[in-house]
């Protein structure tokens, strides 16, 4: 038998081990976390909404209307007018055809692609992607080209000596660096090369484009310049679950063939309700981005100031790259010890001698929260002169 207790200890051994905290009370930046009240920076709720009135209500309302569970799969029972009352409102949200609701974004994008390529096709992927666009293409069972991250020109040349059914993935905005994929770039290329486009969005909508539309609807690109876009309701939507959107012949194509939407118990109706509630916030609450854009520029103005080297992002997502583990650990203990929450960011989830923090900024931030965070970040550079190292360059996963 595989000795699991001592992989474990290995990991333990090389820094990599992973605790959960326990969160009590909503998600919020101010939370309890193992007891202890902490100011958090490691949220993807940017736009604070995970906690917000109007969820809470469409959410308790729904739950007297329609009840709590989903019951059935969506091709059994479980497909309530709430689900496709939400699938509309995606569609005219992202100005696409059509729209279908998957449970989680891993979902999402797992079902996605296995669905739209498959054995004898070719699926070219940012070697930056995340996990679940990675574990996507493998469940599909066609080639994989792996495509050097954000390298336009190598993935022209690896497109054109492919025939056959092609299809390019990359998440809008990555995860992890916060930096945004070549967009039109991409179109421009699948459009040359008969490929199709699938981008995943979860990090760009809410936050970039007119009205929290995401990356794509920010550079003007279409339903067809980029056919699916995939994001989800957990991050900047403030609730669960996740879509896909795009021409309405290809979400029909999905019911058909989408594994992961095939074969599950459809989400509880009364999350879907919250999720119109929280399109109709996005769209109307302007003043959430203009503020969220501010933090991120003080933030940025100020640890360059400081030393620290930051990651070329112009998003929520804010990594301070220091490439040693233990160094990482060593500053996110640091903050920690202040009452700041910063979570350390270690391999395999990035590239070995690529650790980081990475801090991720809400628009229910305050000036005050910022400026809390800044003050213990230059702390820690003057007693350490960790600020002062020169984090070295990644550009492989």
């Amino acid at each position: 038998m595989r000795d699991f207790a001592g992989e474990i200890e290995a990991r333990k051994n090389a820094g990599l081990y992973r605790l959960r905290r326990l969160v009590s009370g909503p998600q919020q930046p101010r939370l309890t976390a193992d007891g202890e009240p902490m100011l958090a920076f490691c949220s993807n709720d940017y736009l604070g909404l995970a906690n917000h009135p109007a969820l809470v209500g469409a959410v308790r309302q729904g739950m007297v209307e329609v009840g709590v569970g989903g019951a059935a799969s969506h091709l059994i029972c479980g497909h309530h007018e709430a689900h496709h009352r939400l699938e509309a409102e995606i569609a005219r949200f992202t100005r696409r055809s059509g729209a279908l609701f998957f449970s989680t974004g891993y979902m999402a994008n797992m079902g996605v692609i296995s669905a739209l390529a498959g054995k004898g096709d070719t699926i070219f992927s940012d070697e930056l992607n995340h996990a679940s666009i990675i574990d996507g293409c493998r469940l599909s069972r066609a080639r994989v080209c792996t495509y050097p991250h954000g390298d336009m020109s190598a993935l022209e040349r690896q497109l054109a000596v492919t025939g056959g059914h092609k299809l390019v993935v990359t998440d809008g905005v990555f995860s992890m660096d916060g930096d945004v994929a070549p967009l039109r770039q991409l179109a421009d290329l699948c459009r040359a090369h008969d490929a199709l486009l699938i981008v995943d969005d979860a990090h760009g909508f809410g936050f970039m484009g007119p009205d929290g539309r995401g990356s794509v609807a920010s550079l003007g690109l279409t339903e067809e310049d980029v056919p699916v876009v995939i994001g989800t309701f957990g991050k900047a939507f403030g609730t669960s679950g996740a879509f896909a959107t795009g021409p309405a012949l290809l979400m029909d194509y999905l019911v058909q063939q989408a594994r992961t939407y095939i074969y599950t118990t459809a989400m509880p109706p009364a999350l879907a309700l919250a999720s119109c509630a929280s399109l109709d916030l996005v769209q109307k609450e302007q003043w959430r981005r203009d503020h969220l854009e501010r933090l991120i520029l003080r933030f940025r103005s100020a640890m360059t100031r400081l030393g620290y080297e930051l990651m070329p992002s112009e998003t929520p997502i804010q990594p301070i790259l220091i490439g040693d583990v233990r160094d990482t650990l060593k500053l996110s203990a640091a903050l920690e010890a202040r009452g700041l929450l910063v979570t350390a960011i270690r391999p395999p989830t990035v590239p070995e001698g690529a650790s980081r923090l990475r801090v991720t900024l809400s628009a229910t931030h305050t000036d005050a929260d910022l400026e809390r965070l800044i003050d213990a970040f230059a702390a820690h550079s003057l007693s350490s002169g960790l600020a002062s190292r020169r984090p070295i360059s990644v550009v492989s996963d």
